[in-house]
């Protein structure tokens, strides 16, 4: 039977129609991923929650959902153990674990440059510097990292670390003693400072940050991190996350303002202006003369050298173990 024109073109149309419908499926199907931060979604980690609110990992066919971390060494265990897909972790944390127990998990991006270390006082208590702390009280959580790295810190500064007196406390506790006088000095991550110092201000006081960068301990910090068989069996969704990650990033920089209406969206507990205090000072740590000389995520040598340095010190690793073990940034978009 012959077909006139107008039928053949419907025909034509339907099938069309038919294969455009099927085509959409498949680009539609996502990766489902699960991505774990290293601590409380403060504003620290806007870019992240704003970002997935903006689409940004849709946009690269990954559905993914973002659960707060519980310490960088626990998100390096739940990477392992494939309880999470991709991680936030301090990179000291991801080279001690491998280094110690050969750990299937890798470092695909490097965030912050340099670490966010930082003692915190008051400024009436009259400390200026790490110099002359001998005798002062300071506080500290269990296994947190400002202890282990501060002898470091404290010889560089000219102060004998061995005549500090460091008091154990409950890290919710920490910021109410140190407003209290109860202690000398309290260590934090200095892109903190801000909701902190509103709560000293509320007391009459006000906080001054002494960043251990000052006396030259710039080694890096927080990292994205993956396992080993998902860089191995699923090298293009490593890349599809890591670009999702960067368009975040920069996306944060150029609208931190808009990045933090949908961070405390997604998490209404934190206070916009202390959302906007923290990614302020975060994004500083992510990009800066560092990161543009290497690339985004990218490193180098001297800065890895130094890092395993200082962290095998600390921990009383094999100094000569090659830190790169712990590193692949070979799927990070150009």
């Amino acid at each position: 039977m012959l077909l006139h024109k107008p039928a053949i073109a419907s025909i034509v149309a339907i099938g069309l129609s038919l294969s455009t419908m099927g085509f959409g499926t498949i680009v539609q199907a996502q990766d489902k991923v699960h991505f774990q931060t290293d601590w409380l979604p403060s504003g620290e980690h806007a870019m992240y929650y704003g970002g997935w609110t903006k689409g940004f990992w849709a946009d690269q066919g990954i559905d993914v959902t973002i659960t707060r971390g519980y310490g960088s060494g626990d998100t390096v265990t739940k990477i392992a153990t494939g309880a999470a897909d991709f991680g936030v972790a301090d990179f000291g944390a991801v080279l001690t674990a491998k280094a110690k127990t050969g750990v299937p998990v890798r470092t695909i991006s490097f965030l912050y440059t340099h670490s966010p270390h930082s003692l915190f006082v008051l400024e009436s208590s009259g400390i200026d510097s790490f110099k002359g702390l001998e005798g002062k009280n300071i506080g500290i959580t269990p296994g947190n990292s400002h202890k282990v790295y501060f002898p470091n810190v404290a010889e560089r500064a000219g102060t004998d670390p061995t005549k500090l007196n460091w008091v154990l406390t409950d890290g919710a506790a920490m910021a109410p003693l140190l407003i209290a006088k109860q202690i000398d000095a309290a260590p934090f991550y200095s892109m903190h400072h801000y909701y902190q110092n509103k709560a000293a201000e509320s007391a009459g006081e006000k906080i001054k940050v002494l960043p251990f960068e000052e006396v030259g301990f710039a080694i890096y910090s927080a990292s994205l991190i993956t396992s080993q068989s998902m860089i191995d069996e699923n090298p293009d969704l490593v890349r599809r996350f890591l670009t999702a990650a960067q368009n975040s990033f920069n996306w944060a920089k150029e609208n931190p303002d808009e990045a933090c209406k949908l961070h405390v969206e997604r998490v209404p507990e934190v206070a916009f202006d202390d959302c906007m205090g923290s990614l302020s000072a975060t994004l500083k740590f992510v990009f800066n003369d560092h990161s543009a000389a290497t690339g985004l995520g990218k490193f180098d040598t001297e800065r890895l050298a130094f890092t395993w340095k200082v962290v095998s010190e600390a921990q009383s690793l094999d100094a000569s173990w090659d830190p790169a073990q712990s590193i692949d940034v070979s799927h990070l978009p150009n």
